[in-house]
């Protein structure tokens, strides 16, 4: 069913992305591909995502040992399960 106002882009944000929690798990992220891209593991542009294998919200850590390597898509489908 469709809309019947626009969205409004600026409140959706400032009521996700805006949280201090929302802001540090994107840190946590963003520190997690640079470290991979430093390491000659993945490429701008090249599909690939950096996973945590123990989701930061379960637990895990931002460390190097817990992220590793997979196709953005299967990040995707793989969500927050753990093994």
């Amino acid at each position: 069913m469709p809309r019947k106002e626009p969205r409004n882009y600026k409140e959706e944000y400032a009521e996700y992305h805006g949280k201090a929690t929302q802001k540090k798990n994107r840190a946590y992220r963003n520190r997690a591909r640079d470290i991979m891209e430093k390491k000659g593991r993945v490429h701008k542009g090249d599909g690939k995502a950096v996973d945590h294998k123990k989701p930061l919200m379960r637990g895990g850590s931002p460390s190097i040992n817990n992220l590793k390597v997979m196709s953005a898509k299967a990040n995707r489908k793989k969500g927050i399960k753990v093994k």
